[in-house]
């Protein structure tokens, strides 16, 4: 049988656009395969409870005490925060540690809830959900669904240095950074308030895990170096700690960790 050169010339043609297509299939396989393995890559589950608050707020006090409650409860597990807001001042005593900016993320995240308005108590958890906070069967049942889910970060601390007037450290997130930030926090372990006016008059009030000094920024790179000044609220006898979680610009907690600091 005679072979022409046309034939050969098809043949290798063939030949070639096999090994192309077959080059082809290849590196799209493994292309999906790396994209699959950046949405899968998860860490340990964090359950992150946010308590807007307030010394004012006549229902306030029994959502606090269901806040320190779980936070003992679940010492290593939950991250409990206590943000005391400032709308509450004006019916005559103002809580000492109340914010305007916390006010202000308070409303952000109603915001993002299409909630109408603030409310207190309020609990949000893992920046995804909201409640009234001292509803003890949705804060209990919150706590073990969050449990089951991973999460998309992970953040690690070293270096911790505290001073009298600021708290350094060195960070390292794991994860995708895109569109994620790094929110710092220092939190007062607990304190008591003998409330002196207002609808709380007359009461002493425990308050735990307040938070009294926050600062925010976007995640550029995975590691760094971090320094937070410290409040004149807290004194020598507080117990303070240092929290610090990655959130998604749309305020979901994606990554936490906590360290009691030794002053």
């Amino acid at each position: 049988m005679n072979i022409s050169m046309k034939d050969i010339y098809i043949v290798l043609i063939v030949f070639a656009s096999l090994v192309i297509m077959a080059f082809t299939d290849t590196l799209a396989t493994e292309n999906t395969q790396t994209a699959n393995s950046i949405v899968k890559a998860t860490y340990e589950p964090v359950v992150v409870l946010e308590l807007f608050t307030s010394q004012g707020c006549s229902s306030c006090p029994s959502a606090d005490l269901l806040l320190q409650k779980v936070k003992k409860e679940f010492a290593n597990e939950v991250f409990a925060l206590s943000y005391h807001i400032d709308y509450w001042n004006y019916i005559g005593w103002k809580d000492p540690f109340s914010k305007a900016a916390f006010t202000e993320k308070q409303r952000a995240y109603n915001v993002k809830f299409s909630n109408r308005t603030n409310y207190t108590p309020q609990l949000v958890v893992n920046g995804k959900a909201h409640f009234v906070g001292s509803s003890s069967a949705k804060v209990y049942g919150s706590i073990n669904d969050y449990k089951k889910m991973n999460v998309l970060n992970n953040v690690g601390l070293s270096g911790i240095a505290v001073a009298e007037t600021q708290v350094s450290f060195k960070y390292q997130v794991r994860g995708d950074l895109k569109n994620k930030v790094l929110r710092t926090l220092l939190v007062i372990d607990e304190r008591t308030t003998e409330v002196k006016s207002g609808e709380n008059r007359n009461r002493t009030l425990q308050n735990s895990n307040i938070v009294v000094a926050e600062k925010s920024f976007s995640l550029e790179q995975s590691n760094g170096v971090i320094k937070i000044s410290v409040p004149e609220i807290v004194t020598t006898n507080d117990k303070l700690n240092l929290i610090v979680l990655v959130e998604s610009i749309d305020y979901d907690i994606t990554a936490a960790v906590k360290q009691a600091l030794v002053r």
